[in-house]
């Protein structure tokens, strides 16, 4: 199965995110921004879902270190911030695609699905 990144700082999001993502998807979580740039780097994943709003190092900042070493590893933001300004920021920083919280299961795989199938 193929594996799933998940930056998420709130546990019940991250319960969420499992939830959907569980029967299709191996989720892994990384807690801040930080952890995920290490994870992202020292293991396979085969998508990055970043939560921008996060401790110790921002998903803005995470998603450029993890584009700088991948490239071609695809990262959707997700966020409960959906301003315009906030999706500008996400691709400026090289986020694939970007959704907003609260994101239902349908649309979360769907969009999931165009990247990795």
């Amino acid at each position: 199965m193929k594996r799933i990144l998940v930056a998420e700082d709130n546990d019940s999001n991250w319960l969420l995110m499992t939830y959907v993502l569980k029967k299709n998807y191996v989720p892994v979580r990384a807690c801040n921004g930080q952890e995920a740039v290490d994870k992202a780097l020292s293991e396979d994943y085969d998508l990055v879902i970043m939560d921008l709003k996060m401790p110790i190092m921002d998903g803005l900042e995470a998603t450029r270190r993890i584009k700088a070493a991948k490239p071609g590893l695809p990262v959707i933001a997700l966020t409960a911030n959906a301003f315009d300004s906030d999706r500008q920021s996400a691709f400026e920083a090289g986020c694939d695609n970007f959704m907003a919280k609260p994101v239902s299961a349908e649309k979360c795989l769907k969009m999931i699905a165009e990247y990795i199938g």
